[in-house]
């Protein structure tokens, strides 16, 4: 019997939780532009049962000039109980084609104090294709208050990024030519490449068919890839949203000496004060 992560649930397990108490279920979905996909539309047009909205566009620290800002966590309680979540409930976190935007929601959750917080294992648009349970009907939201209790250990900023980098440990998700530098970043005004000393894991890498891998193999490919798992890990991206998913084999492995660069490549790669390194 392969190990599945202790973070996710599957299609089984979630069908027969719709609807119950304390059970609260969340489309995470998010899309770089050139996938061309409107997750809000999609989300009206069609979603699990009672699942809310997390607009992670939406939820971020108001006035930052950097793309997905994690919020204090004053702003995402605000947030959270708008959608009528609470910290003591189970949390499922879902996106379209799994294991792509879902892992950042699941770890803002956690890192704000959520106890119960899981992935869906395969995504909504597999969920679908296997006749599960669909509605466009908008879920109904009774308010709620989420008590946070913040974990700024788990995040690093660009302070701790320059004490960091060529020292410690950096594991990139970006895929491999803008790690590289082959290929550009699709924000302007940000050099290719990446910081000194770091290893790249696409996070593509670390899923099939949209599931998460097996733990053993994770484990086996977070070594191929160079992290060494005896030694604190920092996740970063392009704008700390696809780290969440290394976070995330990170934490299934029983890694969790780790934090995710809320800034990532966007804040990095934008200075011209920070070294960059392509090949």
């Amino acid at each position: 019997m392969m190990e599945t992560s202790p973070f996710v649930v599957d299609f089984d397990w979630l069908e027969v939780k719709i609807g119950t108490p304390g059970v609260a279920i969340v489309d995470a979905s998010w899309y770089l532009p050139a996938q061309k996909r409107d997750a809000k539309a999609e989300h009206d047009a069609g979603h699990i049962p009672g699942a809310v909205f997390f607009d992670q566009d939406l939820v971020v620290e108001p006035g930052s000039d950097l793309p997905h800002t994690l919020p204090s966590p004053g702003v995402f309680a605000q947030f959270a109980g708008s959608m009528g979540i609470s910290a003591d409930d189970t949390i499922v976190v879902y996106d379209g084609p799994g294991m792509f935007s879902a892992p950042r929601v699941w770890w803002m959750f956690r890192i704000m104090g959520a106890k119960q917080v899981f992935v869906l294992d395969g995504g909504f648009d597999r969920w679908k294709a296997d006749g599960r349970p669909v509605t466009d009907e908008p879920t109904k939201i009774a308010p709620s208050f989420f008590e946070t209790d913040f974990d700024e250990a788990r995040v690093a900023r660009l302070d701790d990024m320059r004490a960091t980098v060529g020292k410690g440990q950096v594991a990139d998700a970006r895929p491999a030519g803008r790690f590289a530098g082959t290929d550009p970043e699709p924000r302007k005004g940000v050099r290719s490449g990446h910081m000194p000393g770091a290893v790249n894991v696409p996070a593509t890498g670390l899923s099939r068919e949209g599931k998460l891998l097996p733990v053993n193999e994770l484990r086996a490919l977070l070594r191929d890839r160079g992290v060494d798992l005896d030694k604190p890990v920092v996740t970063s991206c392009g704008s700390g949203v696809t780290a969440a998913v290394i976070t995330l084999a990170l934490e299934s492995v029983g890694h969790t000496d780790n934090k995710l660069y809320d800034g990532s490549w966007t804040e990095w790669g934008g200075r011209s004060d920070t070294p960059v390194e392509t090949g």
